[in-house]
């Protein structure tokens, strides 16, 4: 150590002695020099009952003071350091106040030849490597310096350091209970269920304190400044409206996720997978929801106290969830339609499995609501993965007796269907020869108070179309056209609902368009129109519903 800091401690601790001690008369120079002195160096005073967050620069070592007074009795003080990324070096050293009295007169030499005699009276009294939350606990009776130095030799990093020399007012840190270990109490596919022995502080202050969870597939935090200086070195800032100061008397608070108790938000993703932490009041058990299968999570809880934001890590545990059973496979027979109504909550896969009698195989697929993705193997290697809109062929071409799994599932929240055929490539289709597209088209000018003029695509092949048509409100359209039914026929319609049908084909396809005026509307009203395609087989395919308001005046 320099001689500058070892010079430095000595003045403080003579300066400390003539602020407190009452035998030793202090003249006018002493005290502005006593007062000149605090004042240059007082960022280096440790406040005492604060929390103080400290940077640290990669191998540049920082060092705060504090002084003890004089005591008939042993006063007691505790240091908490708190790492909040990568382990630290840190010790403390205590200068004692040599004996005998300090006596007014040319004290700028008396300093001088103090520091050259009591140099040897500093020593360490503790000193520590790691990035676990530590705590010193100290006795002492005597007029005393202490000097803390903090090093990080691995990178920038900042940690927060609470010194208090009150231990019988309370605690700033939320106590843990004896045993502060986390059980894992149930495993499933997709939830993990955890308990812990409550804090001694929930039972205290209940308005004031409440638990926060961490779920990561990477470690465990020892700390939760630990936890969130991972999140946001991550690249991904913390939402403002999540995200709450809790004390605004601390230089540089934490922030902590206040969500509901059912909800668990996700705080960010990073490549070793999702990072989320939820706060879930005073309960000490909950199931963690929506995680993967075969999947191996770190689970940190944190005590909280909401009043001056400080907390106190459990010891963390770590579980994998089970494995994902083996889906059910239904067997697809040649020709034989199968409607599969998939859940888009649990996005699962729902498996078809076909073995061929013949070397062309004919898959078809009949989108009926929502989005779905559709994953074809032949005997285990992938021959088509594709998301299906409307109706869907894949010829495939392959050898005898080969088998195909066929694997459906919802792309959206809410439940999805389509129904699924496959047969021999020369069978005759089950579904009509389609147009280009399905979509239906009016014509603006052509509408007026009372008619309303469509149009849509046919094709080569004579087929039977039915115009239907439907009054609705506009609070309506969201809801008639996200749950519409693609695969429902006009039985599902109300008779009154139908306007028309009509037989049309073209050999030139770029003629194949037809027209069709539905007149006997109300003006300024707002109309729902579909079209159904019959082909020879007689089931009905639906175009995208139109909806259409006349005009309101004429």
């Amino acid at each position: 150590m320099s001689w500058f800091w070892l010079y430095l401690p000595l003045h403080l601790l003579t300066v400390t002695c003539l602020c407190h001690s009452v035998k030793a008369p202090i003249t006018s120079s002493q005290q502005s020099f006593k007062t000149n002195l605090f004042n240059f160096y007082h960022s280096l005073i440790l406040a005492d009952g604060k929390e103080t967050t400290i940077h640290l620069l990669k191998d540049i070592p920082k060092r705060y003071y504090f002084a003890l007074e004089e005591s008939r009795v042993l006063a007691p003080f505790s240091i908490t350091v708190t790492p909040c990324d990568v382990p630290i070096e840190w010790s403390i050293l205590v200068y004692k106040s040599p004996p005998g009295k300090a006596t007014p007169g040319d004290h700028d030499t008396q300093e001088v030849s103090k520091s050259q005699k009591t140099s040897s009276i500093a020593s360490t009294v503790f000193n520590y490597k790691g990035n676990s939350v530590e705590t010193y606990m100290g006795m002492s009776s005597h007029s005393a310096l202490y000097l803390l130095e903090f090093l990080s030799t691995e990178r920038d990093t900042h940690i927060t350091v609470y010194l208090t020399t009150d231990t019988t007012s309370g605690h700033l840190y939320p106590e843990l209970p004896a045993d502060p270990r986390i059980d894992v109490i149930g495993i499933g596919h997709t939830t993990v269920t955890l308990t812990w022995k409550h804090s001694p502080s929930v039972l205290q202050h209940r308005e004031s304190i409440q638990y926060c969870l961490l779920v990561n597939e990477k470690h465990n935090y020892k700390s939760l400044c630990a936890a969130e200086t991972a999140i946001r070195s991550s690249g991904m800032k913390l939402p403002p409206t999540l995200a709450l100061s809790l004390s605004p008397y601390l230089l540089e608070p934490q922030q902590v996720m206040i969500l509901s108790n059912s909800e668990l938000s996700i705080i960010n993703k990073v490549s070793s997978g999702e990072v989320r932490q939820v706060c879930i009041g005073t309960k000490n058990t909950y199931t963690v929801p929506s995680l993967s299968p075969s999947t191996q999570y770190y689970f940190d809880v944190f005590i909280v106290n909401l009043l001056t934001n400080a907390s106190a890590a459990y010891t963390g545990t770590f579980a994998r969830t089970l494995e994902e059973p083996e889906p059910k496979v239904t067997e697809l027979k040649d020709g034989k339609v199968i409607h599969v109504v998939l859940d888009g909550k649990k996005q699962k896969f729902y498996s078809l499995q076909y073995q061929a009698r013949h070397k062309k195989i004919h898959f078809t697929f009949q989108l009926c609501r929502g989005q779905i993705r559709v994953h074809i193997t032949r005997n285990g290697k992938t021959v088509v993965s594709e998301n299906l809109s409307g109706l869907r062929y894949f010829s495939l071409k392959g050898k005898l007796l080969d088998t195909y799994l066929v694997q459906l599932r919802s792309t959206e929240e809410f439940n999805s269907s389509v129904k699924v055929q496959a047969s021999p490539h020369f069978h005759k289709p089950l579904f009509p020869l389609l147009p280009e597209s399905l979509k239906i088209k009016s014509f603006s000018k052509l509408r007026t108070c009372r008619s309303v003029t469509i149009a849509w695509l046919g094709t080569q092949e004579e087929s039977k179309y039915c115009v239907y048509r439907k009054r609705i409100e506009e609070e309506e359209i969201w809801r008639e056209l996200q749950n519409a039914d693609r695969c429902s026929g006009p039985e599902s319609r109300h008779k009154s609902e139908k306007v028309l049908c009509k037989y049309f084909h073209d050999l030139n396809l770029q003629r194949a368009v037809t027209t069709e005026t539905i007149k006997g509307l109300e003006a300024g009203t707002l109309y729902l129109f579909d079209v159904y395609l019959f082909g020879p087989t007689g089931i009905p395919v639906r175009y995208h519903s139109k909806v259409v308001k006349t005009r309101k005046k004429c």
